[in-house]
Formats: structure tokens, sequence, C-alpha cells
């Protein structure tokens, strides 16, 4: 039987558009060694590292008249070059210049009828720096088949990239038209239900998808103590369009884990409180009215133990990940009121048995944020953007250099893609000491975001002035 996409990743193909790409992308900074680290060796390292993640080969195949889901078929002409590309800013590029090509390039959706995922190389950086910039589709990305590129590519120490030790790759014969609906008859004869919901979802009702999530939601939001209610109004919820925006703001590891043990939760509590009191400054700052009661409702993706699985799946602990609502009280002035508020609303998720503690994610096969990242967008695609203003996505990463070939990776953040009506989303990632928020925004409706970027390491700043005080 062909290896039929599921109904969820078959609507993340479905609701894309132009001005909502369903892909998830990372900004890695590399140091680059003085052997050099060129397009030919990524190429080459990519090459070695395709064999583990087969689905990156492969490109969807619609089956003639709607009449089943798309399958995953092996792409008889794939050409690394395509999805492997080269860039360069005027040197020496900064920062500003960097953000800015990730902006457009995370704009453009990507080619359907080509595997679904792009990497560039970016060169030019100052400091003798390179970058590699990713794009999956979430559709390619469930964690359990198909984890993120991102996660196989980096290893704890340097190496040349080395030939494949295995037999040239051969496609399996691309089956045609007739096949493909021979293949959709023969699954109804064996599963005519289930074919049914294919037709349903491929055909007339696309949104028969997004109803059928609609109970999970519901059990979710219920679970957490809050109504299915609209999100409180706001600027993060407004029409966007094609263009985005990309900001960053960094963090130490170590000042994050003082405020911790001062007060108690969890990192993750802190960073949220961080995200809450630089969102009460940017609020400010564009002259919004913020009352005491005044919240923005974050969509938080946090792993969990899976019950239905018993964590055989190489790279997954066999975990995944659901999303929860976190009312952020920006209105509260004193930041650790704020904290304190943001560990109270957690506190049922981190109590859970279910709860999957940052040590356990650690030990996730590879660079597992990457992945975790896209099953957070994954999560929160089932969600109606009307009960929340804006995603974070938090995913630990490992305390140690990792490497591409012989490049020292040095940052990393997450860029999370936009929903309709959805201005911002954020991604933050630690490694190496470090943690790094990836600040995506709608061009016209986020054309501050960078001042909400610095705003994030202020309050970073006015947590831990107030800690030491």
């Amino acid at each position: 039987m062909p290896d039929r996409l599921s109904a969820l990743d078959a609507s993340f193909l479905y609701l894309e558009d132009p001005v909502t790409p369903m892909h998830v992308g990372g900004v890695a900074v590399f140091r680059r060694p003085r052997a050099g680290f060129a397009y030919p060796q990524l190429v080459s390292l990519i090459e070695q590292r395709l064999p583990l993640v087969p689905r990156y080969r492969q490109k969807v195949a619609e089956v003639p008249g709607h009449l089943a889901r798309p399958v995953w078929v092996d792409d008889p002409h794939f050409d690394i070059a395509y999805h492997v590309r080269r860039s360069a800013l005027p040197r020496p590029g900064s920062d500003e210049q960097l953000f800015d090509l990730v902006g457009r390039l995370m704009a453009r959706p990507l080619d359907q009828n080509r595997p679904l995922w792009e990497m560039y190389l970016v060169e030019g950086l100052a400091g003798g720096h390179v970058a590699l910039v990713t794009k999956s589709h979430q559709a390619l990305v469930d964690g359990v088949r198909t984890i993120d590129f991102g996660q196989v590519i980096l290893d704890s120490a340097p190496h040349e990239p080395q030939e494949p030790a295995e037999e040239p790759w051969l496609p399996r014969r691309e089956p045609g038209p007739a096949r493909l609906l021979l293949d959709a008859v023969s699954e109804t004869v064996l599963r005519p239900r289930e074919m049914v919901e294919n037709v349903r979802s491929a055909v007339t009702d696309v949104m028969a998808t997004t109803q059928k999530v609609a109970g999970v939601v519901e059990t979710v939001v219920s679970a957490i103590g809050i109504a299915a209610r609209p999100a409180p109004a706001g600027p993060l919820n407004a029409a966007i369009g094609r263009s985005r925006l990309f900001a960053v703001a960094r963090a130490k590891l170590d000042d994050l884990r003082v405020v911790r043990a001062l007060h108690g939760g969890t990192v993750n509590d802190v960073i949220l409180a961080v995200i809450s009191g630089a969102l009460r400054s940017w609020l400010l700052s564009r002259g919004e009215q913020i009352t005491s009661s005044t919240l923005v409702r974050a969509l938080v993706p946090m792993a969990v133990h899976d019950d239905a699985t018993d964590g055989t799946v190489p790279g997954m602990l066999g975990n995944r990940v659901t999303p929860h609502l976190v009312d952020l009280p920006v209105g509260e002035p004193n930041p650790f009121v704020r904290l304190h508020h943001v560990s109270h609303a957690l506190r049922a998720h981190n109590d859970s048995l279910r709860s999957v503690a940052a040590s356990a994610l650690l030990r996730v096969g590879g660079f597992a944020p990457p992945t975790l990242h896209s099953l957070g967008a994954r999560a929160a695609a089932s969600f109606s953007q009307r009960i929340f203003n804006l995603v974070v996505t938090n995913v630990p990463g490992p305390q140690i250099p990792l490497y591409a070939g012989t490049a020292r990776m040095t940052e990393m953040f997450p860029v999370m893609p936009l929903s309709r009506n959805q201005a911002l989303a954020i991604g933050v990632t630690s490694y190496d000491g470090g943690v790094y928020f990836g600040l995506t925004g709608d061009r016209s409706a986020m054309s501050d975001v960078d001042v909400l970027a610095r705003m994030l390491e202020e309050s970073v700043e006015e947590l831990l002035t107030t800690a030491r005080a």
C-alpha cells in the first residue's frame, strides 16, 4: 500500500496559501574553521545524512480527482543543488542583513512539486562566520517517521564529511495516475470508512480535519482551566500579508537559572515571564491602554509522555507535543509577580507525571530542537486562531558545542510560521550556555518587531537586577 499522508499532514497542504506558508525554519550561525566550510563541504555532508531521513527525497503525489489523500513518492528528479542553495551578504555582513534575508526567505512558500525542504548557506558574515537557514514543511516533519534535517546534520565533535558508504540512491518508480487510482480503490475495499475520511478531507471539506481536532482542543483547554473564549483583543491579532520580518534576542542560561533558583518554578516559567515583561513594554511603547488585568494569551506547545508509544522510536523518546494556553500577565508591573502568575498557570503541567523534563529532552538523539519546534507548530495549527494571541515554543538544547562537519555552531534561532490573523510568533532554544529567541513578525502589522526583541533582553535584565538586589 502507498505511504499516504495523514489527514493532519494533508490539511497543512490544503490550508497553505501565499499569505500563510506552512513551513518551520531555523537559523544556525557557525564559526568557519581554518580549513574553511564552503558549499561543496555542506553538500557532501547533506548527501551523507540523507539516508537517515528518506522522506527528504520524496515529494507529494496527488490522486487524480482527489479521490483520496495524497501519497509520498520518491522524486525521480531529486536535485540536491535545488534544495541546498548558496547566498552571500556584502562583507562584512551584519546581523541586521542576515535577519532581513531570513525574513525574505521565510516568506516564500515551498514548491509542492518537489521535496518540501530547502537549506541556504549564507556566507559573508562578519567575523568569519557563516549561517545555515533551513525550511521544512509542517507536512514533512511528524517527529515519528520523519524528523527535521537539522536534527541529523550536527555532531558533538568536528569531522570531515565523508562520501556516503552505501550504494547510490535509486528512486522507486513514480506511480502513474492509473496506479494512484487503483491504490485508492483498493483502500476503499479494505478500509471503506477511512476512504470516506480521505474524500471528505481531500475534496469538499478540508475543514473537516480542523473540526475533527476541535474536540481535542476543547479537552486540552478545559484541562488547564481556560474556557474556549476569544483571546483578548490587541495589535497581535491583525490581518497579515505575504512579507515577514525576523528579529532575535539573546540571554545567558545561567542568568535565567539564577532567577529560577530564587523564586522556584522552571526555566520555561522564567522565559514566559521574560516574554510577558517585554510584551508589556512593547504595548506601552505603542500607546496601548494597559490595566492591571490586561492579558496576552500565548499558545505554548509542551512535550508530554505519550502513553500510546513504548519510547522506542529513535530520537523521540515516545514523547509528543500538546498545546497549552497560558494567559501572560502583561498588566502586572512587578516582574516577580508576573513570574509567580506564570508559574501558577503552568503548575498543573509541571507537576503532571506526563510532563517531560528538560533533562529528558536533552537525551533525544541529535539536536532535537528543530524537530520539536516543528511539532510545536503542528500542534498550534490545530487550534482556532481566535482563542490565542501568539505562539511561543521553547525547546531546551544541549549545553555542549555542536558541529556541522568541522564548523562549530555558535548560535541557533528558531523561525516559527505565522497563522492567519497572527502577527507574531516566538521560538526559543537554549544551546551551549545561551538562550536564543527568534521572533517572526508580519512586515506591516509588526514593523517594530526589532523593538520587541530589544525589550526581551531588557526584560531579562529587569528580572536579574531585581533578583540580585
